[in-house]
């Protein structure tokens, strides 16, 4: 009887797993196929579920004194966290970085630098001797180009980085 008993509990325990699973499941479903409508037309949109800013604590007094410099590249101004962008148009990302030496600006896409292409366009300008602008253009975008895009403005003395989140929507005519 006690054998039957410890038996029954296992297969409740394993009846839980398996619902919570799959509500877990069920829910990621519904958020997926979301849709709602825009100006009579059908406007598709995926939940994208990239990466996420992380905030760093600085470990050690070196960290400190390195990130927190008063000469290193920080990054003053940058586009919004996050686009949803048409398949075929144009998205345009910016980032605006200071820094004594003026800081260089590098391009990420999901963590692997960008180079530029035909349809990738980086246009930097020197606004002031410590200021940077620089200007990132995807045209036309396709479905490959959803994912997070980061800016990082780095210097001698700092680095500091900015993500963006994009994704495309699909309009149903």
């Amino acid at each position: 009887m006690t054998s039957l008993c410890s038996l029954w509990s296992w297969n409740l325990k394993q009846f839980a797993l398996l619902g919570l699973c799959l509500l877990l499941l069920l829910s990621d479903l519904g958020r997926v196929a979301a849709q709602r409508s825009t100006g009579g037309r059908n406007v598709l949109r995926r939940n994208y579920t990239g990466k996420k800013p992380v905030v760093i604590q600085h470990l050690s007094q070196d960290a400190v004194s390195y990130y927190d410099h008063e000469n290193g590249a920080k990054i003053i101004k940058s586009s919004h966290f996050e686009l949803d962008y048409t398949l075929g148009r144009k998205i345009t990302f910016f980032c605006m970085a200071q820094g004594n030496p003026r800081p260089t600006i590098t391009w990420f896409k999901d963590g692997a630098e960008l180079y530029q292409h035909r349809f990738f366009q980086v246009h930097e300008s020197h606004i002031e001797t410590d200021i940077i602008k620089s200007k990132m253009e995807i045209d036309p975008t396709t479905q490959m180009d959803a994912g997070y895009y980061e800016c990082q403005a780095d210097n001698i003395y700092a680095i500091d980085r900015r993500g963006f989140r994009t994704d495309y929507v699909m309009v149903n005519f």
